[in-house]
């Protein structure tokens, strides 16, 4: 299919949803406007687990449920690998890639990272494998077989392909997130919020507005609207991109208790990211727009969703 435009009407409806989910996304987006400005995403984040578990799915196979699951989609839309990144101290590695119509069309980047299980202690890794065996995985060579391969109404199929960026897995044991939080809230975050937007990302290059002409005029006029904030940015000119971003917000999310019934508590879902990138020059003297990510930058930014557990839910 590879159309930039029914990439751009999924991003468009991933939007939508996570913008109703994340309330702080809505008031930068009527604070740009209100200004006069635009509303573009440099970036839609994206987390997984790199493990293979074999599907219960009418789909008699093994599925990798790391990078390679959402890649497959990403790629039959058009976009490109154009960057790696390892986070060795917390077990992850990631991801990023563009669209050839990323100018002509404000195409985000995409970033997609996942949780290396088995580098994990043996007790977690059959703990989320006993979780995520309970999927009904999306099987992407599907898009090749249906009508949707040869259908133009990108609404329709976006449509179809919007829940595979839910979580496709039943709801976990309460024991079993907060076990894995504990070595790595990243893991227990996937277990909740499965394939789900980790986070799109305002890009500042793009608002087009002298009254926010940069990322610290923004996040303060955020944080004057009570948007609770990063209390500091990464990176900057001299990396090419410089980053802040808001808390994540908290949402009950369904777990099971002891006996195998489910109960709600409150966990960290989404924050909105805050990006502005800087020109940068080669070693031949010419200067171009970096594109890329900085991988420390983005390991402080994991921790924008640490778990802010408030207790059950009545």
């Amino acid at each position: 299919m590879n159309s930039p435009y029914l990439a751009q009407e999924l991003w468009a409806q991933l939007w939508e949803i996570y913008r109703q989910r994340v309330s702080y996304a809505q008031i930068y987006e009527t604070m740009i406007q209100d200004a006069g400005g635009m509303v573009a995403n440099d970036h839609i984040a994206f987390r997984s687990l790199r493990l293979i578990v074999d599907s219960q799915s009418s789909v008699s196979r093994s599925v990798n449920l790391g990078i390679p699951y959402l890649e497959k989609i990403v790629k039959w839309l058009g976009y490109e690998v154009a960057g790696e990144y390892e986070f060795r101290d917390r077990n992850l590695y990631a991801r990023h890639y563009r669209h050839p119509a990323q100018d002509e069309l404000d195409l985000p980047k995409l970033f997609i990272s996942e949780l290396i299980v088995e580098q994990l202690p043996p007790s977690l890794i059959l703990a989320i494998q006993d979780t995520v065996r309970s999927g009904s995985f999306f099987d992407p060579s599907s898009l090749q077989q249906s009508s949707l391969a040869s259908e133009k109404d990108y609404k329709k199929i976006a449509q179809a392909l919007v829940p595979v960026f839910t979580s496709p897995w039943l709801p976990p044991k309460r024991t079993i997130v907060e076990a894995v939080n504990k070595v790595s809230q990243y893991g227990a975050w996937v277990l909740l919020h499965g394939y789900g937007v980790n986070h799109f990302t305002a890009y500042i290059n793009r608002q087009n507005t002298p009254t926010y002409p940069d990322i610290e005029t923004t996040a303060q006029a955020l944080a004057s609207q009570d948007v609770p904030m990063k209390d500091s940015f990464e990176g900057g000119p001299t990396s090419g991109l410089k980053q802040t971003a808001t808390h994540a917000v908290v949402e009950p999310v369904t777990v099971l208790d002891e006996q195998g019934e489910p109960e709600q508590i409150l966990w960290s879902y989404a924050y909105y990211e805050l990006a502005q990138r800087y020109f940068r020059e080669d070693k031949t003297g010419k200067k171009s727009l970096f594109e890329g990510f900085i991988a420390p930058q983005a390991q402080n930014l994991f921790d924008m969703t640490k778990a802010i557990r408030e207790g059950k839910v009545n």
